[in-house]
């Protein structure tokens, strides 16, 4: 059974964090459909505001420390990325964005990502497709059609077809799903590995 791995980013500051249950419920409706259509699957969660100091350390030094760079690597190996951040001034967190700015460009390229967002009002929707599209798009990531906007009146609700909170995790995380199906080009390949000298010997020696 072949395993996907997610990694998702929630940029909430507060605890709790509206980002980080919208992050959870995303990432719970693609695990159980990734599940059902016969994957094995590992979610990682990175909550940044944890990192924050890191961060700001890594752009200031160059070095990112230990627990930052573990980050870095289970984002660059995972298959997919579900990223949720709070909206200020109509646009991303300045935490979300640091934490992209410190990755590799390139690492991301390929890679299946679904985005979410919460706001105090759904005049901070927009934020979906002004800012944060065009920012994995920059990065040539694999972005769902719908993705998933909270605000406090979404909180609770039940379901009408469809259009309430829960119906829309669901349609998006089908959409990721779907992204993480078959073979991923985002996915980081193996490290080389360096043979023995003696087992090259034997190769050279058996080709002759």
């Amino acid at each position: 059974m072949e395993t996907r791995r997610i990694t998702v980013l929630s940029a909430g500051l507060g605890v709790p964090s509206s980002s980080r249950l919208l992050a959870d419920q995303l990432a719970a409706s693609a695990e159980r459909q990734l599940s059902s259509a016969g994957y094995d699957v590992t979610v990682d969660v990175v909550e940044l505001r944890d990192l924050a100091v890191d961060i700001a350390n890594n752009f200031v030094t160059g070095y990112a420390a230990p627990r930052l760079a573990e980050v870095i690597a289970g984002v660059e190996a995972s298959d997919g990325l579900i990223a949720v951040t709070p909206v200020f001034s109509a646009s991303y967190s300045g935490l979300f964005k640091s934490f992209i700015d410190v990755l590799d460009p390139k690492s991301l390229d390929g890679k299946a990502v679904l985005l979410g967002a919460t706001g105090g009002t759904d005049r901070h929707q927009m934020v979906l497709d002004h800012a944060m599209r065009p920012l994995f798009s920059y990065l040539r990531t694999r972005i769902t059609a719908t993705g998933v906007f909270a605000g406090p009146q979404d909180w609770g609700t039940v379901d009408d077809g469809g259009s309430s909170l829960a119906g829309r995790i669901d349609r998006a995380a089908g959409e990721f799903a779907g992204l993480l199906t078959g073979t991923q080009p985002g996915r980081k390949p193996a490290p080389m590995q360096s043979l023995p000298f003696e087992q090259l010997l034997a190769g050279i020696s058996g080709n002759r």
